[in-house]
């Protein structure tokens, strides 16, 4: 098992040993097996498939194909999904084709981004992906503090094309991490308790809408669909460019990772609870209980200020007198150093993770993970506890379809294996693990959901936004194309 320090269907009824053929039978004149929106086979039409073919600039990739298994495959292993169809788009021409080729034919369609997907919905068996990793541009204009932002971007690189100006958009955790979906879940930082969400900083996109039109969103075209993409996720089209505000950040702040042995993971805990309920805005910390390489446990708080270096350095000090600390790496660093500090523990591999909000961090809280985790050692699982509050708290629920504005932290319960062999335990640890966190939990964070979310779950990820979302997806997708993510029902 290797060791890391932190992270991170139903539908394969299609017979799989056709799919390698599937591109070979297409150029014999055969029939391509499919899935459609209702889980029956389907058979599309070669001439149909070749139309598709010839209607896109980027390459359109079967079963068999040179590239059809890493267009296929992503961050998280544990889904192994063989689609029929991958439409590798060049640009929103690409997009628009794509989607009325799934519209038209009934087909089952994913919507892949930069490809990170814990949920594993950005790819699915026997159906249509409309990949869009091939579009990758990003436009930054320093004078404005503006950002355009295709949706193959990942983090890294926006961080660092905005970084040559001093600039930045709160962002995640993660630097290989997806901006689109990242942004349509809500996208929580290091800089979202100064300057709010990602997708609180989103002011304006373009949309393909499920009936194949090509829309303009801001605040003043299209206001409805600029509120509904502010949290609720691909439900409402393919989105192909983002603009988002920048704000002047670094490019040097402090931050960095204490350490703490295990056996002084209460006192650390509640000192740290105590610490960030009076922390400024600038104050982001990460919370995370993780493995080591001795089998024990650490307490590691990875935390990072966004203003000066020197009131950074006096702001961040309790965090080092939590306990006796085995590990001080606070000091000063560059931001997209900071912004890659957990690329290490998050490398491509297969996931488990359940995750819900708490209004605060409570002794009893704190006794209920340790517990846990004394009673159920695992080497290869972790528990986060990122911070939220600040600015984001003072954004009204009802202001964009992000609704968990009350939340002073989400506890993430994750797993991680190497192998088939290892997907049984881990699980059951991630839900043994989470049912001890649940009854402290009000709510759930859409880009932590996905694998086995009942209605109720999904409905609880909006709260009360939930009616105007199902209104709203009634007229823009009412056939329900873009199902695959925290599915909201057409009204």
């Amino acid at each position: 098992m290797k060791r890391r320090t932190f992270c991170g269907s139903g539908l394969a009824a299609l017979a799989a040993a056709s799919l390698p053929y599937t591109r070979l039978l297409a150029a014999a004149g055969s029939d391509v097996p499919a899935i459609g929106l209702d889980g029956r086979q389907l058979l599309l039409k070669p001439t149909a498939v070749e139309d598709l073919r010839r209607s896109l600039r980027g390459p359109l990739l079967l079963a068999g194909e040179q590239g059809y298994d890493s267009a296929r495959t992503i961050w998280n292993r544990a889904f192994d999904r063989k689609p029929s169809l991958i439409a590798r788009c060049a640009g929103a021409a690409d997009v628009t084709a794509a989607v009325g080729f799934a519209r038209a034919q009934g087909l089952l369609t994913a919507v892949r981004g930069g490809g990170h997907s814990l949920s594993g919905q950005s790819v699915c068996d026997g159906g249509l992906v409309i990949d869009l990793s091939l579009m990758g541009g990003i436009r930054i204009d320093p004078l404005a503090k503006r950002a355009r932002v295709e949706p193959g971007v990942l983090l890294m690189a926006l961080d660092r094309e905005a970084q040559a100006f001093g600039l930045a958009a709160p962002l995640g955790t993660v630097s290989d991490t997806g901006a689109a979906g990242l942004t349509l879940g809500g996208g929580f930082g290091r800089l979202c308790r100064k300057y709010g969400l990602a997708c609180d900083n989103l002011i304006a996109a373009d949309l393909v809408t499920a009936d194949g039109r090509f829309v303009k969103v801001s605040a003043t075209e299209n206001p409805d669909l600029l509120w509904a993409l502010r949290g609720g996720g691909g439900n409402f089209g393919v989105v192909t460019s983002f603009e988002y505000r920048l704000h002047a950040i670094g490019p040097v702040m402090f931050g960095g990772r204490v350490v703490y042995p295990f056996t002084q993971a209460r006192e650390a805990l509640r000192g740290f609870s105590d610490f960030i309920a009076a922390a400024p805005d600038e104050v982001f910390v990460f919370a995370l209980l993780v493995p080591a390489p001795d089998h024990q446990r650490m307490v590691a708080f990875e935390a990072c200020y966004c203003g000066p270096v020197e009131a950074g350095e006096r702001v961040l000090a309790p965090l080092r007198k939590l306990g006796k600390p085995v590990k001080d790496g606070l000091a000063a660093a560059r931001y997209v150093e900071l912004q890659g500090s957990l690329d290490a523990g998050n490398p491509p591999g297969r996931y488990y993770i359940k995750g819900g909000y708490v209004p605060r961090i409570t002794p009893e809280l704190c006794n209920a993970i340790v517990d846990y985790l004394e009673h159920s050692p695992a080497d290869n699982t972790v528990v986060g506890i990122p911070q939220f509050g600040g600015a984001i708290s003072r954004v009204k629920p009802t202001a964009t379809a992000y609704w968990h504005r009350e939340a002073s932290h989400e506890v993430i319960a994750l797993g991680f294996w190497d192998d088939a062999a290892g997907a049984e335990s881990t699980t059951q640890w991630v839900r043994g693990a989470f049912k001890a966190i649940e009854p402290f939990a009000d709510g759930y964070y859409v880009n932590h959901g996905g694998y086995d979310e009942s209605e109720r779950r999904v409905r609880a990820n909006y709260g009360d936004n939930y009616p105007r979302l199902a209104a709203l997806k009634k007229r823009y997708d009412p056939g329900n194309l873009f199902r695959l993510n925290a599915n909201i029902k057409p009204a």
